[in-house]
């Protein structure tokens, strides 16, 4: 999943800045939800942008992805061709 900020929201953070508080400005990011761009020599290398939310386990729940999947055919039937570990 790729979320996109608009550059208005976003602020820039020179890459000298970034290496020294780091930590501080990942967790100001993962607090607020406003990603910001890293620049070297004024010029944009990189984005930070927050994590997306991690699933539920609920959502794999035994029977959630039920008629997700088709069987086409027989399943059990032997197939018409040799395999090339039966030589």
């Amino acid at each position: 999943m790729v979320i996109m900020f608009k550059p208005t929201t976003m602020k820039s953070v020179p890459i000298t800045e970034f290496k020294t508080h780091c930590l501080r400005l990942v967790d100001e990011v993962a607090k607020t939800g406003v990603g910001f761009v890293i620049t070297k020599r004024g010029k944009a290398q990189a984005q930070i942008c927050p994590a997306p939310p991690l699933h539920d386990p609920n959502d794999y729940a035994p029977g959630k992805g039920a008629h997700a999947a088709w069987i086409v055919g027989d399943i059990l039937a032997p197939l018409d061709v040799e395999w090339e570990a039966m030589k």
